[in-house]
């Protein structure tokens, strides 16, 4: 513990453990995890006081999500199981923010109070150092922070299992789990129990949500080497709008200057494209590695695969979605650059950029790296985009290519693409592998539908039944109104009600 390096929470180690009864004291007491040891570090750099803490009070709790919704029924079920036990069950947003506490125990609530681990208070690691949560969040990995490990004194009288709940759709952060204890209880079942509730809550999720499928496991794909012809967007026409223009032109012109960019935008509004296009465009024959970020158990063999290229001439490195990178692996990327940095031969540079959904979003390790911001406009903000964007797609899918009927083209323009050029890529790629001329009828019933709500099956089966009727060609408003078993007043009203917009024929 004499290590000077270590943060001063580090060194008051030994005497806490001392000060603990025999059986809370570790076999191997002396060996600080290395997650524990950052997150302390992470903590003291942000100041976080080490006896009393003071959350922040933000008091506005987001009730309406899927996320609450569902976590809230599986705590309420166990929490009916352990009513007579020492255990505080918890949801938080992905910012710490605790959204609700259950717990059978009233001297457990009143003393959990006293340190405001309450509903409306945040308990990220930002503002009260290291706990259950706030590590969970910010590493993104199931977590028990035990009795001393906390960075603030005041709160070594607690045990803490935490797990992160991703959307299974997307695989953001929608918050986590909690449960909370006495130091002096047990805590080896705690951390299944939370790993449990956890894993009902996103099934829960999944199973409520249309019955899309999730998102495939990131494991599979942990870096691809892009070259000119399969970079992100490949292809893309060099004469899209002036957005698209502006944003690839501020990147290049600050990657030509040595700079570290950050893309940020949307999820799908090709950040990763712009700044591959940005790179080619200053560097013609350099290769770009493309890095995306693994299921967080694999950060450390991510890692190993492609940080070795940090450096080397003729390699761009873009990484992608940084703000879903645990804490530790954003630190030490960060070391990695600025030793690549400072053995790169004097005037060269080590080209380096990276994505997210905002600058906010970026770990800060790497936020303190970037010099230029790059905001990538989502797609529903340049229409202009969208028809020469699905004519390229339809190029890639049939060579010889495919036409758009007015009426589809109009379709494609009008919507507001909420998953972006992704969506867009998703939508072209299926129509042209079904048909030589692709028209409404061949379009998702959800390109057609402006509704922005959360639609229930039942709901969601009705649009689509009704878009595949009224798109088939030919077909007028009373023959629909008579095959779906609807009077015509009640077709309108439906049309209305999930906001379907079908062009005509010619427009």
């Amino acid at each position: 513990m004499a290590d000077l390096g270590l943060p001063e929470r580090a060194r008051l180690h030994r005497e806490l453990q001392r000060a603990l009864p025999a059986n809370l004291v570790s076999s191997d007491a002396d060996h600080l995890p290395g997650r524990l040891v950052a997150s302390w570090q992470r903590s003291e750099d942000y100041g976080v006081p080490l006896d009393e803490i003071e959350p922040s009070f933000v008091g506005t709790l987001n009730e309406e999500s899927l996320f609450f919704e569902c976590g809230r029924e599986v705590l309420a079920g166990l929490h009916q199981t352990l009513v007579n036990e020492p255990v505080s069950l918890m949801l938080t947003d992905a910012d710490g923010l605790v959204l609700n506490r259950m717990s059978g125990d009233s001297s457990l609530l009143r003393a959990l109070d006293k340190v405001h681990l309450a509903p409306g208070f945040a308990y990220a690691e930002r503002t009260v150092g290291t706990n259950g949560l706030g590590l969970a969040i910010a590493d993104r990995v199931p977590t028990v922070v035990r009795a001393d490990e906390h960075y603030a004194l005041s709160l070594c009288t607690y045990t803490c299992a935490a797990v992160p709940v991703l959307d299974p759709h997307t695989g953001t952060l929608e918050g986590c789990v909690n449960l909370t204890t006495w130091s002096s209880q047990s805590s080896d079942l705690l951390l299944a129990l939370a790993q449990s509730a956890a894993s009902n809550t996103s099934a829960l999720m999944l199973a409520r949500s249309r019955g899309q499928r999730p998102r495939p496991a990131q494991r599979g794909e942990v870096f691809r080497v892009e070259t000119p012809r399969l970079e992100p967007g490949s292809g893309t026409l060099a004469d899209l709008g002036p957005a698209w223009a502006d944003a690839v032109a501020r990147a290049a012109a600050a990657i030509a200057d040595g700079r570290i960019v950050a893309a940020v935008g949307e999820e799908g509004a090709g950040r990763a494209t712009a700044l591959a296009q940005a790179m080619r465009r200053e560097h013609p024959r350099e290769r770009i590695l493309a890095a995306s970020p693994p299921a967080p158990q694999d950060s450390e063999a991510w890692i190993g695969l492609w940080t070795p290229e940090l450096g080397k001439p003729d390699t761009g490195i873009l990484v992608r979605d940084v703000d879903r990178l645990p804490a530790w692996v954003a630190e030490h990327i960060r070391d990695l650059v600025l030793q690549a940095r400072v053995r790169s031969t004097p005037g060269t540079q080590v080209p380096f950029a990276l994505t997210a959904t905002s600058f906010e979003a970026i770990p800060p390790a790497l936020g303190a790296l970037v010099d230029t911001v790059v905001t990538v406009p989502a797609l529903r903000e340049r229409t202009e985009d969208v028809l020469p964007l699905a004519q390229h797609v339809a190029r890639r899918v049939r060579p010889r290519g495919v036409s758009l009927t007015p009426s589809a083209a109009s379709a494609l323009t009008a919507c507001g693409w909420p998953g972006n050029v992704r969506q867009l890529v998703e939508v072209v790629t299926q129509a042209s592998r079904r048909t030589d001329a692709v028209d409404v009828r061949h379009l998702p019933a959800d390109v057609l539908s402006g509704s922005s709500r959360r639609l229930t099956r039942i709901e969601a089966f009705e649009r689509d039944e009704i878009v595949r009727v009224i798109t088939r060609p030919g077909t007028s408003m009373q023959d629909a109104a008579e095959e779906l078993g609807m009077s015509r007043a009640t077709v309108y009203r439906k049309l209305a009600q999930y906001d379907i917009h079908v062009p005509r024929a010619g427009h």
